[in-house]
């Protein structure tokens, strides 16, 4: 896996250069269509096997890399693939912060493969890894996280995406006396800033997608914290679909390593806007300069890289 993260990388950056044009132009369908393409497309050059086990697309009914999807030009590593081509569409389309583009891998048979849908997720760094319980309470999962960090529940600062489902959560943990840091889109990095000691995030708690429960999870399995999730099948359809992927419990609790089976991963993302992670594209004379975040799970190293994109030659791979 090792080997294959700077062709990852080309991957991000590809996608997110493909989408800057679309930043501020309010087509989400446009914007996600031309990551997507751009992904696809650089994830055919990689020698690999690569296959999509779970992807952005269903929910939105945007483009799509699809569930099941074949990618690489062949080779002896087989690749289990998580990706969203734009996490964030909606700030990237109001040229807001906190887009990016994001892709997540392991070896084969090593990540949760299961439909697009809603989850239920709960995070926290690796003070906390071992101490949460996503079927207790909030309020028991505070105090156990606040102990194990050393603080108190006062002194918690707990993130929460700003939807109306998750009003609840919100109320209680101003009650309780700690922080509630609300934010809009982008529930990747977050879930993922629990576990960097230079970001004062001490819990991730809410219900969004499924494929970005997954990249959390291997950024956050990289980087020694713990994540549990429970998947929310909304109807019959969806609790088959996940049957037929072998989720043989649909509604159950999915520990960290039933999300990511091995350290063996990468994460990687690149910045579209800039967010309080990563910095969003740049454009000056005749190139792009991208700003990455590489997680590898074999090394638990965090990298940030920048790169010069010459303007002739983004044409040419774009």
């Amino acid at each position: 896996m090792q080997s294959l993260s700077l062709e990852f990388l080309r991957v991000t950056e590809s996608a997110a250069i493909a989408a800057l044009p679309w930043v501020g132009r309010g087509d989400k369908i446009s914007a996600d269509d031309a990551a997507t393409t751009a992904m696809r497309n650089a994830l055919n050059t990689i020698p690999m096997r690569g296959r999509i086990v779970i992807g952005e697309g269903e929910i939105d009914q945007a483009p799509m890399l699809y569930i099941g999807e074949r990618l690489g030009k062949g080779g002896f590593a087989e690749v289990d693939i998580a990706v969203d081509p734009i996490e964030g569409t909606t700030p990237t389309v109001n040229a807001q912060e906190n887009a990016i583009t994001v892709i997540a891998a392991a070896p084969k048979g090593k990540l949760l493969h299961a439909p697009d849908m809603y989850m239920e997720k709960l995070a926290v760094g690796p003070k906390a890894k071992g101490k949460i319980d996503i079927e207790a309470s909030l309020i028991e999962n505070m105090k156990a996280v606040a102990e194990a960090n050393g603080k108190d529940i006062s002194e918690l600062n707990v993130v929460v995406q700003n939807r109306p489902r998750h009003a609840e959560y919100i109320d209680q943990i101003r009650k309780s006396g700690a922080k509630v840091q609300i934010f809009n889109d982008g529930d990747v990095i977050y879930a993922a800033a629990t576990c960097m000691e230079h970001i004062d995030i001490d819990m991730f708690l809410g219900i969004g997608g499924a494929p970005e429960g997954v990249l959390s999870s291997v950024a956050i399995r990289a980087l020694g914290g713990e994540m549990q999730a429970k998947l929310k099948p909304q109807d019959d359809l969806e609790l088959n679909r996940c049957k037929d992927m072998g989720i043989d419990n649909p509604e159950g609790v999915l520990k960290l390593d039933q999300l990511v089976e091995s350290d063996e991963c990468i994460f990687i993302a690149t910045g579209l806007t800039d967010s309080f992670l990563l910095n969003g594209i740049k454009c000056s004379g005749r190139s792009y300069t991208t700003h990455s975040v590489l997680i590898d799970g074999k090394d638990k190293q965090l990298r940030y890289i920048e790169s010069e994109h010459k303007f002739e030659t983004v044409i040419q791979t774009v």
